[in-house]
């Protein structure tokens, strides 16, 4: 977890998708591993329903729920508002891309609406979170963050997509292509990993670090329970990579051990 410690020097960190899965425990781990950063922005759809997460909320001063429901470009801009409000003038330092869903499709099964669907959620919604967050994001940036203005990390300014080895075009053959059927879930994944380069290119000049990180195969509601990894083995993993990025992993796309994965 020794990179994982640099949160502690990062002033704020928002979480789309923190109601359950991974992004319930990435905010669960940040609020209680000793390293927490100064504010934990957690968004969900439905604050309502959000109990596990209203639970963290109330033993920790530092979470934030927010309402966001990452298909609504209304409710997007209204989060960013709120978020806004909360930051002020130090701006928004590290911004994880984290909400998705699967949805289940082989080739005889699928359907336009179904791509659409998918496609919508794992690789639209980010890019149209990322554009609203743009204004905060910068405005950390041109702060310096701990490391000074030249350079980049999660301290000055960062977005974080959490994509797939599915995704992966060069990866998709052989047994792992026989075994994962999903063509709504690996072709947006695919998407948000072009997304992610495309964003990369585009944020540099202001500073701001962009990369895509592969959570591994998680024991979740979304993983199913054949999966390798616990929540917080995954999530244990991915902080202390995305804690340690500096500019020469800007545009990269890695797995939660920290290893380049092919595109």
């Amino acid at each position: 977890m020794s990179g994982a410690m640099t949160f502690k020097s990062c002033g704020s960190v928002l979480v789309t998708g923190a109601n359950r899965g991974l992004g319930l425990q990435v905010v669960h781990t940040l609020a209680s591993g000793g390293f927490s950063p100064g504010k934990i922005i957690a968004t969900t759809r439905d604050c309502s329903t959000a109990q596990k997460l209203q639970e963290l909320a109330e033993k920790h001063p530092q979470i934030h729920i927010i309402t966001l429901d990452v298909l609504d470009q209304g409710s997007i801009e209204k989060s960013v508002e709120a978020v806004g409000q909360l930051v002020q003038e130090e701006g928004l330092n590290c911004l994880i891309n984290n909400a998705g869903i699967n949805v289940v499709a082989d080739f005889h099964t699928v359907t336009a609406e179904k791509m659409i669907e998918n496609f919508h959620t794992n690789a639209v919604a980010p890019l149209m979170v990322t554009k609203a967050f743009l204004p905060l994001l910068k405005r950390a940036a041109s702060r310096g963050g701990a490391g000074g203005a030249g350079s980049m990390s999660i301290q000055r300014a960062a977005v974080i997509n959490m994509t797939s080895l599915l995704g992966s075009v060069e990866l998709n053959w052989g047994e792992r292509a026989k075994n994962f059927k999903w063509y709504p879930y690996r072709t947006s994944k695919s998407a948000l990993n072009m997304v992610s380069r495309c964003m990369a290119t585009d944020l540099e000049p202001d500073g701001i670090l962009c990369m895509a990180i592969h959570p591994g195969w998680v024991r979740t509601d979304m993983g199913g329970s054949e999966a390798p990894l616990s929540p917080e083995e995954s999530v244990s993993s991915v902080l202390s990579v995305i804690g340690g990025l500096t500019e020469k992993d800007h545009g990269s796309f890695l797995n939660f051990t920290g290893e380049v994965l092919p595109w």
